[in-house]
């Protein structure tokens, strides 16, 4: 009988000691040796801030968002890093992406978004399961706004003064194009001058195009031109020869292509044109061409596309494409096209008009 103890004593002694040791090295030894210097992002809050920071945990909304934006991770800002977190005990990084990731969501929208978002979430994001919070004291919404606020604000100041999130520029090299060059950012104040950019390449997407633009110079004429070739072949139709989203096949799309010539494309990083050639862009019929172009190619077609004029200077720069007279260079299909006038002509109180059948 007592060696039968001894047994069960020696068996529940080793299983202890297991125990204790994943709880040493798993929680305890991390606790002890891992202590990040705070980065740019680490916040201090305010006593407002604090106690937003205490209803964003009262009310559950770590079970449904996270604070953390991963390496592989699209759309959702700069990356966070471990020193991020130094004045967070504990930390709210969530485990869950039920609805978005508010890692960088500060400044994002004013305070007067958030309001209308916590009253009534389906007021500004149709379709969102969030629930109202409409029962919330004032005070205590603009605690939770405070917080809400300061989540992520710093680190994309942080990276507009280490250069990753470049100011918008206009500038020339040799030969017949024209291009947006990428300043450094390290100006002081330089981070506070302009509005902060929200869509910038995921880090995946930053260091691939690091490594390729080794090669392909992104700012040289001659790439370009290359790249010219690349973008008639593939992208002219839907886009356009001058890039305005008024090619042939836009007029079959519900939703029409970009027009190029916008202003805000002029603050696209090449990084992000190197992301949105490579990996297309969602709910939109603009393909994948990394898996039919080498990295090499789409680095050619970067460097044509920050060619293309994006200043507002162009005539129809704005203009909105509605009818097929308006679609880009439509004398190959002129044939075509004829056959649509004389439609219109035919039904001249209710003309065709392109998008939209007859009026």
């Amino acid at each position: 009988m007592q060696h039968r103890i001894l047994n069960y004593l020696i068996a529940a002694v080793f299983v202890a000691l297991i125990f204790l040791t994943i709880i040493f090295v798993t929680a305890i030894l991390p606790a002890t040796t891992f202590q990040p210097e705070a980065t740019a992002a680490a916040h201090l809050y305010t006593r407002s801030e604090w106690q937003g920071r205490e209803i964003y945990k009262r009310e559950g909304c770590v079970y449904c968002h996270t604070q953390f934006v991963r390496y592989q991770d699209r759309e959702m800002g700069e990356m966070v890093q471990a020193g991020d977190y130094v004045h967070e005990t504990p930390h709210l990084l969530g485990t869950e992406r039920t609805g978005p990731d508010l890692s960088n969501v500060g400044g994002k929208y004013p305070d007067a978004w958030h309001w209308a978002h916590h009253m009534q979430p389906r007021s500004v994001k149709p379709g969102s399961l969030m629930p109202s919070f409409s029962y919330l004291a004032d005070d205590e919404m603009r605690d939770l706004i405070a917080y809400l606020q300061t989540l992520g604000r710093e680190r994309e100041l942080a990276a507009r003064r280490r250069g990753m999130v470049p100011q918008q520029a206009t500038g020339s090299v040799k030969g017949q194009f024209k291009q947006t060059p990428q300043k450094t950012g390290n100006e002081e104040g330089a981070a506070t001058n302009t509005p902060i950019t929200w869509l910038e390449a995921p880090q995946e997407l930053r260091d691939e195009w690091k490594r390729i633009s080794k090669n392909v110079d992104p700012n040289n004429s001659a790439i370009a031109n290359s790249g010219r070739g690349i973008y008639m072949q593939n992208c002219a139709v839907c886009h356009g020869v001058t890039g305005r989203g008024n090619g042939p096949i836009s007029s079959s799309m519900i939703k029409k292509p970009a027009n190029f010539t916008r202003p805000f494309y002029a603050a696209y990083t090449d990084a992000l044109w190197y992301w949105r050639v490579k990996e297309g862009v969602a709910g939109t019929r603009m393909p994948r061409w990394g898996r039919t172009l080498s990295e090499q190619q789409i680095g050619y077609l970067v460097a044509f596309l920050k060619t293309l004029p994006n200043n507002g200077s162009m005539p129809s720069g704005q203009l909105e494409t509605t009818k097929y007279s308006q679609l880009d260079q439509p004398e190959p299909m002129s044939a075509n096209y004829n056959e649509i006038e004389k439609l219109s002509e035919l039904h001249a109180s209710s003309p065709y008009v392109y998008g939209g059948g007859r009026h």
